[in-house]
């Protein structure tokens, strides 16, 4: 599965943090949610950190994409 990609994010004055995906809004952080964010996008691969805050990591359906028959060679 290839790396997340495309993600950035941006901290605001008032404390909230704004994560864009391809330049569109995927999500806003505040408080104690937002702090947490960027102690952990500080120390770990920033896209991958996105991904997951933003809920679009590993949804679950890889397996059984996999196993469909459409999908078997």
């Amino acid at each position: 599965m290839p790396k997340p990609h495309g993600f950035a994010y941006a901290a605001h004055p008032d404390g909230t943090v704004r994560i864009t995906h391809a330049g569109h809004p995927a999500t806003i952080l505040r408080g104690t949610r937002a702090q947490q964010f960027l102690t952990e996008v500080e120390t770990t691969d920033p896209q991958l950190v996105m991904a997951r805050w933003t809920g679009n990591y590993k949804r679950g359906n890889e397996r059984t994409a996999r196993n469909h028959p459409r999908n078997r060679h």
